[in-house]
Protein backbone atom coordinates (compact mmCIF):
# COMPACT_ATOMS: atom_id res chain seq x y z
CA UNK A 1 0.00 0.00 0.00
CA UNK A 2 2.71 2.42 -1.11
CA UNK A 3 2.00 6.14 -0.71
CA UNK A 4 -0.72 5.38 1.85
CA UNK A 5 -0.17 6.58 5.41
CA UNK A 6 -2.17 6.15 8.58
CA UNK A 7 -3.41 9.26 10.40
CA UNK A 8 -5.50 10.04 13.41
CA UNK A 9 -8.78 11.43 12.08
CA UNK A 10 -8.33 14.60 14.14
CA UNK A 11 -5.00 15.32 12.45
CA UNK A 12 -6.57 15.64 9.01
CA UNK A 13 -10.14 16.82 9.67
CA UNK A 14 -12.26 18.72 12.17
CA UNK A 15 -15.92 18.37 13.10
CA UNK A 16 -17.51 21.80 13.49
CA UNK A 17 -20.81 22.44 15.25
CA UNK A 18 -23.91 23.32 13.28
CA UNK A 19 -25.87 26.38 14.33
CA UNK A 20 -29.36 26.58 15.81
CA UNK A 21 -32.07 27.61 13.35
CA UNK A 22 -35.66 27.23 14.51
CA UNK A 23 -38.34 26.55 11.94
CA UNK A 24 -39.90 29.93 12.74
CA UNK A 25 -36.59 31.63 11.87
CA UNK A 26 -36.31 30.12 8.38
CA UNK A 27 -37.01 32.32 5.40
CA UNK A 28 -38.20 31.08 1.97
CA UNK A 29 -35.25 29.92 -0.08
CA UNK A 30 -33.57 26.93 -1.69
CA UNK A 31 -30.72 26.31 0.77
CA UNK A 32 -31.22 22.86 2.36
CA UNK A 33 -31.32 22.83 6.16
CA UNK A 34 -29.84 19.64 7.60
CA UNK A 35 -30.70 17.98 10.87
CA UNK A 36 -29.15 14.76 12.08
CA UNK A 37 -31.57 12.69 9.99
CA UNK A 38 -31.22 14.62 6.72
CA UNK A 39 -32.91 17.62 5.11
CA UNK A 40 -35.57 19.09 7.41
CA UNK A 41 -36.42 22.22 5.43
CA UNK A 42 -35.03 25.10 3.41
CA UNK A 43 -33.72 28.62 4.11
CA UNK A 44 -32.54 31.65 2.15
CA UNK A 45 -29.02 31.71 3.63
CA UNK A 46 -26.27 29.11 3.95
CA UNK A 47 -23.92 28.47 6.83
CA UNK A 48 -21.48 26.32 4.86
CA UNK A 49 -20.29 26.48 1.26
CA UNK A 50 -20.73 23.20 -0.58
CA UNK A 51 -19.76 20.58 -1.26
CA UNK A 52 -19.77 19.36 2.30
CA UNK A 53 -20.46 16.51 4.71
CA UNK A 54 -22.97 16.56 7.56
CA UNK A 55 -22.71 14.15 10.53
CA UNK A 56 -25.50 13.49 13.01
CA UNK A 57 -24.44 14.68 16.50
CA UNK A 58 -27.71 14.29 18.43
CA UNK A 59 -30.75 12.23 17.51
CA UNK A 60 -29.72 10.15 14.50
CA UNK A 61 -26.18 9.84 15.82
CA UNK A 62 -23.47 9.17 13.24
CA UNK A 63 -25.70 9.48 10.17
CA UNK A 64 -23.63 10.77 7.24
CA UNK A 65 -25.00 13.07 4.52
CA UNK A 66 -23.32 14.70 1.53
CA UNK A 67 -24.39 18.03 0.04
CA UNK A 68 -23.10 19.08 -3.35
CA UNK A 69 -24.42 22.61 -2.87
CA UNK A 70 -24.31 25.19 -0.04
CA UNK A 71 -26.20 24.12 3.07
CA UNK A 72 -27.20 25.02 6.63
CA UNK A 73 -26.41 22.40 9.32
CA UNK A 74 -28.34 22.94 12.56
CA UNK A 75 -27.04 22.33 16.07
CA UNK A 76 -27.88 18.61 16.16
CA UNK A 77 -25.13 18.10 13.58
CA UNK A 78 -21.45 18.49 12.88
CA UNK A 79 -20.07 19.44 9.50
CA UNK A 80 -16.68 18.42 8.19
CA UNK A 81 -13.74 20.79 7.79
CA UNK A 82 -10.74 19.25 6.02
CA UNK A 83 -7.09 20.11 6.36
CA UNK A 84 -4.29 20.00 3.79
CA UNK A 85 -6.49 19.92 0.67
CA UNK A 86 -7.91 16.43 1.19
CA UNK A 87 -10.86 15.46 -1.02
CA UNK A 88 -14.28 16.03 0.59
CA UNK A 89 -16.07 13.30 -1.37
CA UNK A 90 -13.41 10.77 -0.45
CA UNK A 91 -13.87 11.65 3.22
CA UNK A 92 -17.62 11.27 2.87
CA UNK A 93 -17.13 7.68 1.74
CA UNK A 94 -14.45 7.16 4.37
CA UNK A 95 -16.84 8.25 7.10
CA UNK A 96 -19.40 5.71 5.88
CA UNK A 97 -16.97 2.92 6.80
CA UNK A 98 -16.29 4.18 10.33
CA UNK A 99 -19.67 3.14 11.83
CA UNK A 100 -20.04 6.35 13.81
CA UNK A 101 -23.61 5.39 14.74
CA UNK A 102 -22.06 2.85 17.13
CA UNK A 103 -20.20 5.63 18.99
CA UNK A 104 -23.06 6.97 21.14
CA UNK A 105 -21.73 8.67 24.27
CA UNK A 106 -23.05 7.23 27.52
CA UNK A 107 -24.87 10.34 28.68
CA UNK A 108 -28.54 10.98 29.46
CA UNK A 109 -28.94 12.35 25.92
CA UNK A 110 -26.87 10.14 23.59
CA UNK A 111 -24.61 11.98 21.19
CA UNK A 112 -21.43 11.75 19.15
CA UNK A 113 -18.29 12.93 20.94
CA UNK A 114 -15.76 14.61 18.64
CA UNK A 115 -12.82 13.32 20.66
CA UNK A 116 -13.90 9.74 20.02
CA UNK A 117 -13.95 10.39 16.28
CA UNK A 118 -10.64 12.26 16.33
CA UNK A 119 -8.88 9.27 17.87
CA UNK A 120 -9.86 6.92 15.05
CA UNK A 121 -7.00 5.78 12.80
CA UNK A 122 -7.62 6.04 9.05
CA UNK A 123 -5.33 5.13 6.12
CA UNK A 124 -5.10 7.84 3.47
CA UNK A 125 -3.65 7.84 -0.07
CA UNK A 126 -2.32 10.87 -1.87
CA UNK A 127 -4.95 13.40 -2.92
CA UNK A 128 -5.02 12.38 -6.63
CA UNK A 129 -5.84 8.81 -5.62
CA UNK A 130 -8.45 10.09 -3.14
CA UNK A 131 -10.16 11.85 -6.04
CA UNK A 132 -9.94 8.77 -8.27
CA UNK A 133 -11.49 6.56 -5.59
CA UNK A 134 -14.26 9.09 -4.94
CA UNK A 135 -14.95 9.22 -8.68
CA UNK A 136 -15.42 5.45 -8.90
CA UNK A 137 -17.86 5.37 -5.98
CA UNK A 138 -19.64 8.54 -7.11
CA UNK A 139 -20.27 7.07 -10.54
CA UNK A 140 -22.06 4.14 -8.93
CA UNK A 141 -24.11 6.42 -6.67
CA UNK A 142 -25.00 8.62 -9.64
CA UNK A 143 -26.30 5.60 -11.57
CA UNK A 144 -28.29 4.47 -8.52
CA UNK A 145 -29.77 7.96 -8.09
CA UNK A 146 -30.68 8.13 -11.79
CA UNK A 147 -32.52 4.81 -11.59
CA UNK A 148 -34.37 5.91 -8.44
CA UNK A 149 -35.49 9.12 -10.15
CA UNK A 150 -36.49 7.24 -13.28
CA UNK A 151 -38.55 4.82 -11.19
CA UNK A 152 -40.33 7.69 -9.46
CA UNK A 153 -41.24 9.16 -12.87
CA UNK A 154 -42.42 5.78 -14.19
CA UNK A 155 -44.53 5.08 -11.12
CA UNK A 156 -46.14 8.52 -11.34
CA UNK A 157 -46.91 7.81 -15.01
CA UNK A 158 -48.52 4.46 -14.17
CA UNK A 159 -50.60 6.06 -11.39
CA UNK A 160 -51.77 8.75 -13.81
CA UNK A 161 -52.88 6.15 -16.35
CA UNK A 162 -54.74 4.22 -13.64
CA UNK A 163 -56.51 7.37 -12.48
CA UNK A 164 -57.47 8.34 -16.05
CA UNK A 165 -58.76 4.88 -16.98
CA UNK A 166 -60.58 3.88 -13.81
CA UNK A 167 -61.43 7.06 -11.89
CA UNK A 168 -61.74 9.98 -14.29
CA UNK A 169 -63.30 7.85 -17.06
CA UNK A 170 -65.34 5.63 -14.75
CA UNK A 171 -68.62 4.48 -16.33
CA UNK A 172 -71.86 4.54 -14.38
CA UNK A 173 -72.65 1.03 -15.49
CA UNK A 174 -69.59 -0.47 -13.84
CA UNK A 175 -70.35 -2.94 -11.07
CA UNK A 176 -69.96 -2.12 -7.38
CA UNK A 177 -68.59 -4.82 -5.12
CA UNK A 178 -66.15 -5.62 -2.37
CA UNK A 179 -62.38 -6.00 -2.36
CA UNK A 180 -62.70 -9.76 -1.92
CA UNK A 181 -64.70 -9.96 -5.19
CA UNK A 182 -61.62 -8.98 -7.21
CA UNK A 183 -58.70 -10.17 -5.10
CA UNK A 184 -57.62 -13.13 -3.06
CA UNK A 185 -55.59 -12.11 -0.04
CA UNK A 186 -53.58 -13.83 2.66
CA UNK A 187 -53.19 -12.39 6.14
CA UNK A 188 -49.71 -13.03 7.47
CA UNK A 189 -48.86 -15.22 10.45
CA UNK A 190 -45.55 -14.93 12.24
CA UNK A 191 -43.50 -18.13 12.48
CA UNK A 192 -41.92 -19.29 15.76
CA UNK A 193 -39.25 -16.90 16.98
CA UNK A 194 -36.62 -19.63 17.25
CA UNK A 195 -36.80 -20.10 13.46
CA UNK A 196 -35.59 -16.54 12.78
CA UNK A 197 -32.07 -15.99 11.51
CA UNK A 198 -29.95 -13.47 9.62
CA UNK A 199 -27.77 -16.09 7.95
CA UNK A 200 -30.04 -16.60 4.93
CA UNK A 201 -31.35 -19.97 6.12
CA UNK A 202 -34.81 -20.84 4.88
CA UNK A 203 -37.01 -18.18 3.26
CA UNK A 204 -37.14 -14.37 3.60
CA UNK A 205 -39.57 -13.16 6.29
CA UNK A 206 -41.28 -9.77 6.10
CA UNK A 207 -42.99 -8.51 9.22
CA UNK A 208 -44.27 -5.12 8.14
CA UNK A 209 -43.48 -1.52 7.39
CA UNK A 210 -39.94 -1.67 8.80
CA UNK A 211 -38.96 -4.01 5.95
CA UNK A 212 -40.55 -1.96 3.16
CA UNK A 213 -38.52 0.15 0.74
CA UNK A 214 -39.29 1.52 -2.72
CA UNK A 215 -41.33 -1.21 -4.42
CA UNK A 216 -39.57 -4.21 -2.82
CA UNK A 217 -38.85 -5.00 0.84
CA UNK A 218 -35.34 -5.44 2.22
CA UNK A 219 -34.32 -8.94 3.19
CA UNK A 220 -33.15 -8.75 6.80
CA UNK A 221 -34.63 -11.79 8.52
CA UNK A 222 -35.16 -15.36 7.33
CA UNK A 223 -37.21 -18.19 8.79
CA UNK A 224 -36.79 -21.97 8.58
CA UNK A 225 -40.41 -22.54 9.67
CA UNK A 226 -42.68 -20.36 7.47
CA UNK A 227 -46.45 -20.41 8.08
CA UNK A 228 -48.00 -18.03 5.51
CA UNK A 229 -46.64 -17.14 2.08
CA UNK A 230 -46.69 -14.47 -0.60
CA UNK A 231 -45.78 -15.41 -4.14
CA UNK A 232 -43.50 -13.48 -6.51
CA UNK A 233 -45.00 -10.10 -7.47
CA UNK A 234 -47.89 -10.31 -5.00
CA UNK A 235 -48.84 -6.89 -3.62
CA UNK A 236 -47.86 -6.55 0.05
CA UNK A 237 -49.71 -4.24 2.46
CA UNK A 238 -48.69 -3.50 6.04
CA UNK A 239 -51.63 -4.17 8.36
CA UNK A 240 -50.23 -3.01 11.69
CA UNK A 241 -48.67 0.22 12.98
CA UNK A 242 -48.69 1.86 10.53
CA UNK A 243 -51.40 0.49 8.28
CA UNK A 244 -51.15 1.00 4.55
CA UNK A 245 -47.50 0.92 3.50
CA UNK A 246 -47.24 -0.90 0.18
CA UNK A 247 -44.63 -3.08 -1.49
CA UNK A 248 -44.35 -6.01 -3.87
CA UNK A 249 -42.84 -9.44 -3.23
CA UNK A 250 -39.63 -9.88 -5.21
CA UNK A 251 -39.80 -13.66 -4.73
CA UNK A 252 -41.75 -16.25 -2.77
CA UNK A 253 -41.50 -15.21 0.87
CA UNK A 254 -42.99 -15.70 4.32
CA UNK A 255 -45.29 -12.94 5.61
CA UNK A 256 -45.62 -12.25 9.31
CA UNK A 257 -48.65 -10.90 11.14
CA UNK A 258 -47.89 -7.33 10.06
CA UNK A 259 -48.37 -8.03 6.33
CA UNK A 260 -51.15 -9.09 3.96
CA UNK A 261 -50.57 -10.31 0.38
CA UNK A 262 -52.98 -9.67 -2.55
CA UNK A 263 -53.42 -11.29 -5.94
CA UNK A 264 -55.98 -10.74 -8.74
CA UNK A 265 -58.51 -13.58 -8.76
CA UNK A 266 -58.92 -13.95 -12.52
CA UNK A 267 -55.24 -13.91 -13.49
CA UNK A 268 -52.30 -14.15 -11.11
CA UNK A 269 -50.08 -12.48 -13.75
CA UNK A 270 -52.04 -9.23 -13.46
CA UNK A 271 -49.74 -7.98 -10.72
CA UNK A 272 -49.62 -4.50 -12.28
CA UNK A 273 -53.38 -4.01 -12.02
CA UNK A 274 -53.33 -5.44 -8.48
CA UNK A 275 -50.56 -3.12 -7.35
CA UNK A 276 -52.11 0.09 -8.66
CA UNK A 277 -55.67 -0.85 -7.68
CA UNK A 278 -54.51 -1.34 -4.07
CA UNK A 279 -52.51 1.87 -4.31
CA UNK A 280 -55.69 3.73 -5.28
CA UNK A 281 -57.34 2.45 -2.08
CA UNK A 282 -54.54 3.52 0.27
CA UNK A 283 -56.37 6.50 1.78
CA UNK A 284 -59.25 4.27 2.81
CA UNK A 285 -56.95 1.54 4.09
CA UNK A 286 -54.86 4.04 6.04
CA UNK A 287 -57.92 5.26 7.98
CA UNK A 288 -57.45 2.09 10.04
CA UNK A 289 -54.37 3.71 11.57
CA UNK A 290 -56.86 5.41 13.88
CA UNK A 291 -58.47 2.11 14.91
CA UNK A 292 -57.50 0.05 17.94
CA UNK A 293 -56.56 1.00 21.46
CA UNK A 294 -52.85 1.75 20.98
CA UNK A 295 -51.71 0.75 17.50
CA UNK A 296 -53.67 0.98 14.28
CA UNK A 297 -54.51 -2.30 12.56
CA UNK A 298 -56.70 -3.75 9.82
CA UNK A 299 -57.92 -7.34 9.78
CA UNK A 300 -59.39 -9.74 7.23
CA UNK A 301 -62.96 -8.69 7.98
CA UNK A 302 -62.04 -5.04 7.49
CA UNK A 303 -60.55 -5.78 4.07
CA UNK A 304 -63.62 -7.80 3.09
CA UNK A 305 -65.89 -4.82 3.82
CA UNK A 306 -64.01 -2.33 1.61
CA UNK A 307 -66.34 -1.27 -1.19
CA UNK A 308 -64.82 -0.97 -4.67
CA UNK A 309 -65.83 -0.40 -8.28
CA UNK A 310 -65.17 -3.42 -10.47
CA UNK A 311 -64.30 -2.42 -14.04
CA UNK A 312 -65.14 -4.76 -16.93
CA UNK A 313 -62.48 -7.28 -17.92
CA UNK A 314 -61.67 -5.57 -21.22
CA UNK A 315 -60.80 -2.32 -19.39
CA UNK A 316 -58.52 -4.21 -17.02
CA UNK A 317 -56.92 -6.03 -19.97
CA UNK A 318 -56.31 -2.68 -21.68
CA UNK A 319 -54.66 -1.28 -18.54
CA UNK A 320 -52.41 -4.34 -18.30
CA UNK A 321 -51.37 -4.01 -21.94
CA UNK A 322 -50.45 -0.34 -21.53
CA UNK A 323 -48.98 -0.24 -18.05
CA UNK A 324 -47.31 -3.61 -17.51
CA UNK A 325 -44.30 -2.60 -19.69
CA UNK A 326 -43.90 0.51 -17.51
CA UNK A 327 -44.20 -1.58 -14.35
CA UNK A 328 -41.73 -4.16 -15.64
CA UNK A 329 -39.23 -1.36 -16.32
CA UNK A 330 -39.62 -0.27 -12.68
CA UNK A 331 -38.93 -3.86 -11.59
CA UNK A 332 -35.88 -4.09 -13.90
CA UNK A 333 -34.54 -0.77 -12.61
CA UNK A 334 -35.03 -1.92 -9.02
CA UNK A 335 -33.02 -5.07 -9.73
CA UNK A 336 -30.26 -2.94 -11.26
CA UNK A 337 -30.27 -0.69 -8.20
CA UNK A 338 -29.81 -3.70 -5.95
CA UNK A 339 -26.92 -4.96 -8.09
CA UNK A 340 -25.21 -1.55 -8.07
CA UNK A 341 -25.72 -1.11 -4.34
CA UNK A 342 -24.19 -4.53 -3.66
CA UNK A 343 -21.23 -3.64 -5.87
CA UNK A 344 -20.74 -0.28 -4.14
CA UNK A 345 -21.01 -1.85 -0.69
CA UNK A 346 -18.45 -4.48 -1.66
CA UNK A 347 -16.02 -1.94 -3.11
CA UNK A 348 -16.35 0.69 -0.38
CA UNK A 349 -14.32 -0.95 2.42
CA UNK A 350 -11.76 -2.35 -0.02
CA UNK A 351 -11.12 1.05 -1.62
CA UNK A 352 -11.05 2.88 1.70
CA UNK A 353 -8.52 0.49 3.20
CA UNK A 354 -6.24 0.36 0.17
CA UNK A 355 -6.91 -3.35 -0.33
CA UNK A 356 -8.11 -2.43 -3.80
CA UNK A 357 -6.34 0.31 -5.75
CA UNK A 358 -7.51 2.69 -8.47
CA UNK A 359 -5.35 3.97 -11.32
CA UNK A 360 -4.96 7.74 -11.39
CA UNK A 361 -3.01 10.42 -13.23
Amino acid sequence: MSEWKEYAFGDVAELLYGKGLKESERRPGNIPVYGSNGIIGFHNESLVKGPGVIIGRKGSVGEIRYSESDFYPIDTTYYLDLKSGNDIKFFYYNLLTLQLNDMNSHSAVPGLNRKDVYSLKIPLPLIPEQRAIASVLSSLDDKIDLLHRQNKTLEDMAETLYRQMFIENKHQGWEDGYLQDEFDFTMGLSPPGESYNEAGLGIPLFQGNADFQFRFPTKRIYTTDPRRFAEKYDTLISVRAPVGAQNMAREKCCIGRGVAAFIYKKNSQYYTYTYFKLRSLMKEIQTFNDEGTVFGSINKGDFEKIVITIPPSDSIDNFQDQVKPIDDKIILNSDQVRTLENLRNMLLPKLMSGEMRVKYD
